[in-house]
């Protein structure tokens, strides 16, 4: 029989991990506490980016995919991934939903099993908070008797080439009998797997990489307002500057911090440092500032484009395509301004209060006063959206045209 997996959390992390893993071979479970959340996988929607419905078509099919609320079902794994967020609260990390879902598994671990922990964790947390869990939990001993590790979460969505199988995997154990399983796992998922010597090493790791892609999105957030005022086309030169082959490639401005994939990354180095040491970690502190101040610029700019268009943004029937980040739509609320939104990840229940989630079909775009891009999936017709629409303002990067201004 096929050795099973349970996956806690079936977001953005744990659904692309649990579907790779039925490609694989293995039996999966997809834990999630969200009812809600269950029931859309279990009925074949896929509810987070980047896993399509033929992806979720062809799990359930295999016979070796089901979601699930129930944690008893996480009975008899062979490995289980835990992925659940770990958020900035009061000024501090919020580490209540991952040790609830650690408490959770902790009854089913049995001897010989492997533990992975792929949310982002302050240096520690990994033997630190998971691993007295599971050893109280289960009454067994990690390294003697069952196997953890930490692997950080790696994933660009909408990066059409470098997925979860293609993207090398850093892997780390409590000792070395840990690696190796931990290795041995990923190396049925990945094409490469990249071992550090400890979870320390691997949670800093995930920390850098996240530091360094919002030090880089604070810098071209920067440049879009300056180059607003001077009158260039920032898009023109980010894009110019990703064909140098000397460095990283460019990235691109965006409207703010997205809400769903937010966790402590972004402010938890800082605070880990500050824990630490006792000193502030300035640079990530300036880029936080910097992208946390982006929604407030985009509807600036919105009512500055529309006020050349003798419209007020009062009144105006504005349509988002996407509601992340959601502080722009609860402002453009606030102004009166009647908002629209259309983003296949969100519902009625999510959405801002005032806000009414629409299919964006031709005569959607056409009513609109402004169409505001601010999600960055592919999922929406941006020809359409440059033919049908009066006006649009793109904070992607995505359309072009006399219709059209960029952020």
């Amino acid at each position: 029989m096929a050795e099973k997996l349970v996956v806690v959390g079936q977001g953005r992390a744990g659904l692309p991990l649990a579907m790779r893993a039925v490609e694989a071979g293995f039996r999966v479970v997809g834990l999630d506490e969200d009812e809600w959340r269950v029931k859309r996988l279990n009925a074949g929607e896929p509810c987070v980016e980047g896993v399509g419905a033929g992806a979720l078509a062809a799990a359930h099919a295999s016979g070796r995919y089901a979601a699930s609320a129930d944690a008893a079902d996480a009975s008899g794994f062979d490995v289980c991934v835990l992925t659940s967020p770990v958020r900035m609260r009061n000024g501090a990390p919020d580490l209540a939903p991952l040790g609830s879902a650690t408490g959770r598994i902790a009854p089913f671990l049995r001897p010989g099993a492997t533990v992975v922990l792929e949310s982002t964790a302050y240096p520690g947390t990994t033997e630190e908070f998971v691993r007295p869990l599971l050893e109280r939990g289960s009454g067994l001993c990690a390294g003697g008797d069952f196997h953890l590790g930490h692997s950080p979460h790696r994933a660009e969505p909408g990066n059409p080439r470098w997925r979860l199988g293609n993207t090398p995997k850093v892997v780390s154990g409590v000792d070395a009998a840990s690696l190796r399983a931990v290795t041995d796992f990923y190396g049925r998922l990945v094409r490469e797997t990249v071992p550090v010597s400890s979870p320390r090493v691997s949670e800093l790791c995930a920390l850098l990489e996240t530091a360094r892609a919002h030090v880089g999105a604070a810098l071209a957030n920067e440049l879009s307002v300056f180059a607003a005022h001077l009158g260039v086309d920032v898009w023109e030169a980010v894009e110019a500057s990703a064909t140098t082959p000397f460095t990283q490639a460019a990235v691109p401005p965006s409207p703010g911090q997205e809400e769903p994939c937010l966790p402590l990354d972004v402010t938890y180095l800082p605070w880990g440092i500050r824990r630490g040491t006792g000193r502030g970690f300035r640079l990530v502190e300036a880029a936080n500032d910097v992208n946390a101040h982006m929604p407030a610029h985009v509807v600036d700019r919105l009512c500055l484009a529309l006020n050349r268009r003798c419209r007020s943004i009062r009144g105006s029937r504005i349509l988002l395509l996407g509601l992340s980040p959601v502080e722009v739509a609860k402002t453009l609320c606030r102004l009166g301004a009647r908002v629209r939104a259309a983003d296949p990840m969100a519902e009625d229940l999510v959405a801002p209060a005032g806000v009414e989630v629409v299919e964006p079909d031709a005569a959607e775009l056409a009513r609109a006063d402004a169409v505001v891009v601010l999600g960055g999936q592919d999922c929406y017709d941006y020809d359409l959206v440059q033919r049908a629409s009066r006006f649009v303002f793109d904070t992607r990067g995505r359309c072009h045209g006399p219709n059209v201004e960029r952020l």
